[in-house]
């Protein structure tokens, strides 16, 4: 890093952004998120989780998904992250190599999970067909700068100890991440010891997923032990608390998790269990709930919850050598956040600016490997009224399914 002026003296700019008032940060890193399904926000509100998802969720998408709603839902979410900041998503949905295609298209940079799940959906029908559309879609997009992907085995109760078997062999074979929810709810936790004698990370772990590899989604319900376990071997942990909150699934215990060493990311899972992609007050809300559930108004403070939507999220998606930070020979995924408004006065601190009063409304500008994709407020290449067209096209269409 150099000074203002040395820094000018040295380099002459291809282009001069003037921002005086404004704070310049790493783009933010949305960690788990099922971004299809923002044409499903609103849908099944107020709803216990497997409530919502089995009589609501998962009937709605089976009349719908398809290639078309993945990639129009995808577009939306795309064009929201941007003027929130977001320039980095964690992929959890079906027909990844349309989700791919449409990231790509829009210049933003998403590992993309390549789904598991013991029964049959639109995407595949057999094991064998999720496996084998996973590795043609990893193998499609493994060199590409700006798209990754990673396995994405649904959950530990809706997954087969073989297929996780066959997840942590390919896993390791092709060098990605496994992205899993798992220990969201109390009674999830109660289930798999009910059905197989153990808790849900115990049962992971005796299948060898615990490691460096694993992106550990929610984490509500954890001992003292696990919490070490995860810190032991490396394993990410993403934080989902307004989701967890809407659904009353428990609270992920950020402070300690932080305290024993583990990589903790920020997400803000998706659009029909949250309503929004804001990751500026999902890291406001996880920063409060930090401290109210550790009983610690010093625990998870602003700096810790900024890296946590930053560099943590960076890391958990092995993206942290490229991304998540401001410095030389990264890549430069950035947002400037307007700080002269009124309500952003008087600025004392600019981090605590950022985490307990900034909003995703005082973005201007970002910027994804260097391309300006949001200028003014304006995204640079997509067509606002065009998408919300779209969107209502599909609200219609999702209308009559429930009717």
């Amino acid at each position: 890093m150099l000074p203002t002026d040395e820094a000018r003296a040295r380099f002459v700019a291809k282009e001069t952004v003037p921002r005086p008032d404004a704070a310049l940060i790493p783009g933010l890193v949305n960690a788990h998120t099922h971004n299809p399904m923002t044409l499903l926000r609103g849908v099944a509100d107020d709803l216990p989780l497997m409530t919502r998802l089995r009589e609501h969720i998962w009937p709605v998408e089976a009349a719908v998904i398809g290639p078309e709603f993945v990639a129009d839902g995808v577009a939306l979410a795309i064009a929201e992250m941007l003027r929130g900041g977001t320039t980095c998503a964690n992929e959890n949905y079906f027909f990844p190599d349309v989700q791919a295609a449409v990231y790509r298209k829009h210049g933003f940079r998403a590992r993309v999970g390549l789904p598991v799940i013991d029964f049959p959906t639109a995407w595949a029908r057999t094991a064998d067909e999720y496996f084998d559309r996973a590795i043609e879609v990893h193998d499609l997009w493994r060199s590409d700068p700006l798209i990754a992907t990673a396995f994405a085995p649904h959950a530990p109760y809706t997954v087969s100890d073989a297929n996780f078997e066959r997840v942590r062999m390919l896993a390791d074979q092709l060098d990605v991440p496994v992205h899993l929810h798992t220990h969201e709810t109390a009674q999830e936790v109660a289930d798999s010891i009910k059905l197989h004698g153990q808790r849900p990370l115990a049962r992971l772990d005796r299948l060898g997923l615990v490691n460096d590899r694993l992106i550990a989604v929610h984490m509500t319900q954890l001992t003292e032990a696990e919490i070490h376990l995860c810190a032991e071997r490396g394993v990410s942990v993403v934080h989902c608390p307004e989701s967890n909150l809407k659904l009353a699934s428990g609270f992920c215990p950020a402070c300690a998790l932080l305290a024993a060493g583990v990589n903790l990311a920020i997400g803000t899972d998706g659009c029909a269990s949250n309503n929004d992609l804001d990751m500026f007050g999902e890291t406001r809300t996880a920063a409060l709930l930090g401290k109210a559930v550790a009983n610690d108004a010093a625990g998870f403070s602003a700096f810790e919850a900024l890296h946590a939507a930053t560099l943590g999220g960076a890391r958990a998606l092995g993206f942290g050598d490229r991304i998540g930070s401001i410095e030389p020979g990264k890549e430069a995924d950035l947002a400037c956040v307007d700080l002269s408004a009124l309500e952003a006065q008087p600025l004392h601190h600019v981090v605590s600016q950022l985490v307990y009063a900034a909003g995703r409304q005082q973005v201007t500008d970002v910027w994804i490997a260097g391309q300006m994709k949001l200028r003014g407020r304006v995204l640079v290449d997509m067509e606002v009224d065009a998408i919300v067209a779209n969107a209502r096209q599909w609200r219609a269409r999702i209308a009559e399914v429930r009717a």
